[in-house]
C-alpha cells in the first residue's frame, strides 16, 4: 500500500499510479450528488446538452449531506451506498469523470467501464459523516436545488482522507479483501 496526496481534477497519470488498498488525501473541487442528480446528469448528456458541472478529469463523492449548523459549510457529509449509481457511472466515465467516492461494492459493467476509462472507485468512511465534514471547506449547490440533499454540489475540500477499492487495473478490494481474509490470496 502506498499513500498519495492528490489534486482534482484528477488525470490518468495520477489516475493510473492507484492500486486498491492505497490511501488518498484527496485536495481541490469535488462534487456531491445521489440517484436523482445523477439520473438528470445522463439524462442532460443523453439530449446533447452540457452539463451543469466541468465532467473532465471530475470526482463525484456520493452523499446527500445534511443541513450545516449556523458558521458550518456544510452539515454531516457521510457517504451513500455506491451501487445506486451504477446505472450513470459508466456514462459520467465515457465523458470523463475519473473518480468516485461512495461506500460499498460495484457493478461488474462499472469495474469494466473503470478499467476501459481510467477511472478509480474511492471509499470514505461509512458513519464518519461529521468527520468527513471538517474537509469541506466550501458546498454550494450549482444545480437541482429541488432535490434538497440530493442536489448537485460543488465542493472544496482538503485532505479528504480515502481509501482506493478499486482501480483501473480491475482491482477490487472487496474481493481481494476476502481473499487474504480467508487465506486464498
Amino acid at each position: 500500500m502506498a499513500e498519495y496526496a492528490l489534486t482534482t481534477p484528477l488525470t490518468d497519470e495520477a489516475v493510473e499510479k492507484l492500486r486498491i488498498g492505497d490511501r488518498v488525501l484527496l485536495s481541490g473541487v469535488i462534487y456531491g450528488a445521489r440517484d436523482a442528480a445523477h439520473k438528470r446528469l445522463v439524462e442532460a448528456l443523453d439530449r446533447g446538452e452540457a452539463p451543469p458541472i466541468a465532467v473532465e478529469g471530475s470526482v463525484i463523492y456520493y452523499v446527500g449531506p445534511t443541513p450545516p449548523r449556523p458558521g458550518k459549510v456544510i452539515g454531516a457529509a457521510g457517504p451513500t451506498t455506491a451501487y445506486r449509481m451504477d446505472a450513470y457511472a459508466p456514462r459520467l466515465m465515457e465523458v470523463g469523470m475519473k473518480g468516485m467516492i461512495a461506500k460499498g461494492k460495484r457493478s461488474e459493467a462499472v469495474k469494466r467501464a473503470m478499467v476501459d476509462r481510467t477511472a478509480v472507485y474511492f471509499g470514505a468512511t461509512g458513519g464518519a459523516g461529521a468527520l468527513i465534514s471538517r474537509c469541506i471547506k466550501k458546498a454550494e449547490v450549482v444545480a437541482y436545488e429541488d432535490l434538497g440533499p440530493e442536489a448537485l454540489r460543488r465542493m472544496e475540500v482538503e485532505a479528504f482522507p480515502l481509501t482506493v477499492v478499486g482501480d483501473c487495473h480491475g482491482g477490487d478490494l472487496y474481493l481481494e479483501g476476502r481473499k487474504a481474509w480467508e487465506g486464498k490470496a
